[in-house]
């Protein structure tokens, strides 16, 4: 179902919503105050954060608003959570950037859908949308992938299953993704084959983004599988997964 990042420091609260979402299906994480959020956001993006606005030190509301301040965390989906129902408490939720709002007390099934809501709306809509990682550039609607190289576009020569490889990943920014998960994600659940094929198609992938120096995107996560980072640190060749 994807990841989600709960930050509240009331432990019953807390609690109470890793059992309904680990019930949904879905991965979570409990941060209770916005320090522990921050390191557990730095790791691995989450696909939505839960965020109570009273933490102790930095609010939520603080720590909504440094998020959305940069670049890597900037579309990240945000439900706040509060006691405060106040008119002006929402919008002041709201204007830091939050994807929706919540008051407490909710009802676990309000809650869920929130969540569900938030996440068709921050999922990459159309197939045919194209999608830009430093210089990159996949167009579904062509299936032409490209990038300019000593100030002239380029084109990536790529198979189809490296291609589909990619639009997920660039999709999906920044969070790691298991062999399972790709293979479910990119193949589809009804295809049996083994994990490792993963890793052969990503080499082929890198192998690809060689040329355009654009294999360092895809980065290998020890023991985790892979992500496609946003930044390249410096231009690289093809490795091995």
């Amino acid at each position: 179902m994807g990841t989600v990042l709960v930050v509240e420091d009331e432990a019953a609260i807390a609690e109470l919503i890793r059992l309904h979402l680990r019930h949904a299906g879905y991965q979570v994480t409990v941060a209770v105050d916005a320090e522990q959020a921050q390191a557990a956001v730095d790791r691995v993006l989450p696909d939505l954060v839960l965020l109570d606005w009273m933490l102790p030190g930095q609010s939520g509301l603080q720590l909504a608003r440094r998020w959305r301040a940069e670049a890597r965390t900037r579309d990240l989906p945000v439900i706040m959570l509060t006691a405060r129902a106040e008119e002006t408490d929402k919008v002041a939720g709201l204007d830091t950037g939050a994807d929706d709002y919540l008051t407490k007390p909710f009802s676990p099934k309000e809650l869920m859908a929130r969540i569900r809501a938030v996440l068709r709306r921050r999922a990459p809509e159309a197939l045919d949308s194209a999608v830009e990682i430093a210089g990159l550039r996949l167009d579904p609607a062509t299936r032409r992938v490209t990038r300019a190289v000593d100030g002239q576009p380029r084109e990536v020569r790529i198979g189809p299953t490296e291609f589909r490889l990619l639009h997920f990943l660039m999709t999906h920014p920044e969070r790691v993704h298991s062999r399972a998960q790709l293979l479910d994600r990119v193949w589809g659940d009804h295809v049996f084959i083994e994990e490792r094929t993963v890793d052969v198609h990503v080499k082929r992938l890198r192998e690809a983004l060689a040329p355009v120096h654009c294999s360092a995107l895809v980065e290998t996560v020890r023991g985790a599988g892979y992500r496609m980072t946003q930044q390249l640190a410096a231009p690289a060749g093809s490795s091995a997964p």
